[in-house]
């Protein structure tokens, strides 16, 4: 059995006391998500916004709704506990409000500084489902995880529907573009994780919004690690939250180890996905020939393996069977 996180002292702390959890929150305590959401109300207020509470959001009186499972998941992940919470509520929601307030990139930048900044950025499909007309151009990469096109604006990123993209070109050209912005990204982080029957899987992190969409570009990403192109049969990949992504390149003659490196990966994936900045994916995937197959699907119980012919074939082969 693989441990890849470590919860907060604070939880730990709760847990045995059996402290009432938060509905909305779970890894909050009652006691803990009431300071969490007083803080977010006077991070407001200090904005000059007066907002409405709700329990996974707020309403500011122009009828604006801001998410806060993402400042959330900053705060329960924050090792120093909740006398930091203050400082970082309100540096997220004074960027937060200086973006939607301030002036747009569009009206600031140039055709040619817009396209520098552009980047294909693979979220979950529910992340524009409400607004799905607007996104004709989103790319279906694997089972509930799309590609739509962004500007990366470092401290946060603004998607760019149909209608704002076509000022700057056509789609297929655009997408181009983007993802030759994306190979260009630097590796911010690199950790080799290994593990009983000889798993291990590369883990790279970043502050960057986009470490987990170089998934689009596992081949590039993989020569940056290793100096090696992948090989024929691909590698497995994870995204389990927008600044994460695991590989593991498949080898190219003999490989033993694709199970227990596919349970290994299963168990971070899943740990790094549930109270994630930014959550993705806790599934497991085949990347080959830039398609992503899913091996494992997380679906809140117990992972389940989906059989596919083509990567059991692969195993096989590889295995020696």
């Amino acid at each position: 059995m693989w441990n890849f996180r470590r919860s907060p002292e604070r939880d730990r702390r709760a847990a045995s006391r059996a402290a009432p959890r938060d509905a909305e929150y779970g890894f909050f305590s009652v006691d803990e998500a009431a300071h969490f959401r007083a803080q977010v109300r006077e991070a407001f207020a200090e904005q000059g916004l007066e907002v409405t509470l709700l329990a996974g959001a707020v309403i500011d009186s122009a009828g604006r709704r801001f998410g806060l499972g993402n400042i959330a998941a900053i705060c329960h992940n924050d090792p120093r506990g909740p006398r930091w919470w203050p400082q970082l509520i309100r540096g997220h929601i004074g960027r937060l409000v200086r973006v939607l307030d301030g002036p747009s990139p569009l009206d600031l930048m140039t055709a040619d500084e817009l396209l520098a900044r552009l980047r294909p950025w693979v979220v979950a499909r529910d992340f524009i489902e409400p607004n799905a007309g607007a996104y004709l151009h989103a790319r279906v990469v694997a089972p509930g995880l799309c590609e739509v096109l962004a500007l990366d604006l470092q401290e946060s990123v603004m998607t760019l529907p149909d209608d704002l993209l076509e000022p700057l070109g056509g789609i297929v050209g655009l997408r181009i573009r983007a993802l030759e912005n994306l190979r260009e990204l630097p590796v911010e982080s690199h950790t080799v994780l290994h593990g009983p029957d000889d798993m291990r899987f590369d883990v790279v992190t970043g502050d960057s919004f986009f470490t987990s969409s170089r998934v689009l570009a596992a081949d590039q990403l993989a020569h940056d690690l290793g100096g090696r192109d992948l090989g024929p049969d691909g590698a497995l990949v994870a995204m389990p939250n927008r600044h994460q992504l695991v590989l593991r390149p498949i080898a190219a003659d003999r490989d033993t180890t694709l199970l227990p490196t596919l349970y290994g990966m299963t168990v971070f994936a899943a740990a790094n996905f549930r109270d994630a900045v930014g959550p993705v994916s806790p599934d497991v995937y085949w990347w080959h020939a830039g398609t992503l197959t899913r091996l494992v699907r997380h679906d809140g119980g117990e992972p389940e393996f989906t059989p596919d012919v083509e990567f059991e074939m692969v195993r096989r082969r590889l295995a020696g069977e």
